[in-house]
């Protein structure tokens, strides 16, 4: 994306009088494009280009499925329905300057967004932990607004349920160990150390499984809500990012990820003011994180993903701890 191509999204969302000097490319971005703009006057913007050439998932399973809430999450719709109820609810997350489906500019869906200066909640717990208590304080307050507003008598992403749409599975539960015996299966196929454990950790997963007992109202979850998914502004808010995969779910299927994401720092985002999490499904949902952390960097490394020592690292953490939930270790 250079500055030329960006050019006519930097003028239909801010008119003639801004002059464009720079674009950088941010890092991250695995299912979209993004891309810093830098004017003449000193502002800056951000785009989100949706495209098949800004998507590094190879295969068919890099294709979104609306119906099923474990698909990638990606797209135009999805970002603006989730922009959209963010804002209802007083969730801080980056405003929107354009959202362009037209293909006049460029071949793609596209958003462009504020631009929030600042580190990320990942850099600022690296650099300094006590500065980032009072972030983690509003992020667990952020969390509980979602958990209160977000309940629902189905679950789905939230484009589809709004438009009428009907999610695909019997249950969460149900969808969440299809899918985790999906990529338990992907995994034993890439790494031995997986195979070799596969029948361990299939059995466990249906022992989880089986303990979860049936709900019929779901909480509003981010679904890939890491430090690296919050950005901090000025007044020390959370600015949450990555938002496309909104979406009426259990709350623990967040909250696995967040113990995994955020380790010591955890505790302070569970405030408890909600109704308690149900510890089954923390189990299992644990454990289909783990598995889907595995396969998951492993088939991204299958395209040209370019951070790809990033990518063997993430997997090979949660490989161990897969194993280890299995009581089975894993030489390194």
């Amino acid at each position: 994306m250079t500055r030329e191509r960006l050019a006519g999204v930097a003028r239909a969302a801010f008119g003639g009088g801004r002059r464009l000097d720079a674009v950088e490319r941010l890092r991250g971005g695995s299912k979209k494009g993004v891309h810093r703009l830098a004017f003449d006057d000193g502002g800056t913007a951000v785009v989100y280009v949706w495209s098949a050439g800004e998507n590094y998932w190879p295969g068919a399973r890099a294709e979104g499925d609306d119906t099923d809430p474990l698909a990638h999450a990606s797209g135009l719709g999805l970002f603006e329905a989730a922009h959209r109820r963010l804002t209802a609810l007083g969730v801080r997350t980056p405003r929107v300057h354009l959202l362009d489906r037209s293909g006049r500019h460029l071949p793609a869906d596209v958003a462009v967004v504020e631009d929030v200066p600042g580190e990320n909640l990942e850099a600022l717990l690296d650099r300094d932990p006590d500065a980032a208590r009072p972030v983690l304080a509003r992020l667990a307050a952020t969390l509980d607004v979602l958990r209160r507003h977000g309940d629902a008598p189905a679950y789905g992403k939230l484009a589809l349920l709004d438009n009428g749409g009907t999610s695909q599975g019997r249950s969460c539960e149900q969808l969440i160990r299809d899918r985790a015996l999906a990529d338990l299966a992907e995994a034993a196929a890439r790494d031995p150390r997986i195979a070799a454990a596969r029948e361990r950790l299939a059995d466990l997963l249906d022992a989880r499984y089986t303990a979860v007992r049936p709900r019929t109202r779901y909480g509003l979850v981010h679904g890939e809500l890491g430090p690296d998914h919050v950005l901090v502004d000025a007044a020390g808010e959370p600015v949450l990012i990555d938002i496309e995969g909104l979406m009426h779910f259990d709350p623990e299927w967040e909250h696995a990820f967040l113990r995994i994401r955020f380790g010591s720092h955890y505790p302070l985002l569970h405030t408890g003011t909600s109704e308690p999490l149900d510890p089954h499904r923390l189990a299992l949902h644990a454990l289909a994180q783990r598995l889907s952390l595995v396969a998951g960097p492993l088939r991204l490394l299958d395209g040209d993903f370019p951070h790809r020592e990033a990518m063997r690292a993430i997997a090979e953490h949660n490989l161990h701890e897969a194993l280890a939930l299995a009581g089975q270790g894993a030489p390194r």
